[in-house]
């Protein structure tokens, strides 16, 4: 959602694997199909999670049951593991049918980083992330990649920051002075979690207030309208000036 166009790929996949289940599920118990939302359901339930903590976060807000089951499970199965193969079945179709596309902005300040020496990684939930940089040309920019496939070996998901501190670990840097860009709520949860030096939100589903309120300092609607001066403006004088505030981004009463 970040360096390539696939967050409405994901998105339509997660749509067709859980309205499938749901139909059958309603069949099942003799209860109503409610349908999955991208809005109510995918962006605060799945968006930037694991594949199968997003399937389990989805299915306990909706109150339903089903086992755990394996990572080897077939995506036939009703199980959290083998809805979230089934998800990534439909996934593989629309990619290799449709293709990837990057977005130019990103891949313009990444090479504009790269051209002054600054160090850049990709962590990524997806356990397709190399596939899909494969697919657009651009992996070889990356120094260090931590994705699901890596995560499997012991690290926690987003919101929590493990992708993020290993790949900043990898490239030999220390968080204070790192960015972490992310379009996701839990993305920039776990960038605020990580207290890495700017974690800097990109509103693609115009939820500017929802990634401000999570934890990013900066928030935009592309990576452009910031680019390699907003970054570096940030580190000379906004972070200093954000270690020495707190701020609100809303009104709760409860907090007041």
């Amino acid at each position: 959602g970040v360096i390539t166009q696939t967050a409405l790929v994901h998105s339509a996949a997660w749509k067709k694997m859980f309205d499938d289940f749901l139909r059958a599920w309603s069949e099942k118990t003799s209860s109503p199909f409610r349908e999955f939302n991208h809005e109510r359901d995918y962006l605060p339930y799945v968006d930037g999670k694991p594949r199968y903590k997003g399937v389990q976060s989805f299915l306990e807000h909706r109150g339903i049951g089903i086992p755990f089951g394996d990572p080897s499970d077939e995506p036939e199965m009703e199980t959290v593991c083998g809805l979230g193969n089934r998800k990534n079945q439909v996934f593989n179709e629309v990619l290799d049918r449709d293709g990837v596309q990057i977005y130019p902005t990103t891949v313009a300040l990444i090479k504009e980083l790269l051209s002054k020496g600054i160090k850049v990684g990709v962590a990524s939930s997806s356990k397709n992330c190399k596939v899909v940089l494969e697919a657009a040309g651009i992996l070889g920019l990356f120094e260090t990649r931590v994705d699901g496939v890596v995560a499997e070996m012991g690290l926690q998901g987003k919101p929590e920051p493990d992708i993020f501190t290993v790949a900043a670990d990898n490239l030999g840097v220390s968080y204070d002075k790192s960015v972490v860009v992310e379009d996701a709520v839990s993305g920039v949860q776990a960038g605020k979690k990580g207290n890495f030096g700017l974690v800097f939100g990109i509103a693609r589903e115009e939820n500017h207030k929802e990634l401000r309120q999570n934890g990013a300092d900066i928030v935009v609607s592309d990576i452009g309208d910031l680019g390699m001066e907003g970054i570096e403006d940030w580190f000379k004088d906004g972070l200093e000036e954000d270690n020495w505030s707190v701020s609100f981004t809303d009104y709760d009463l409860k907090k007041e």
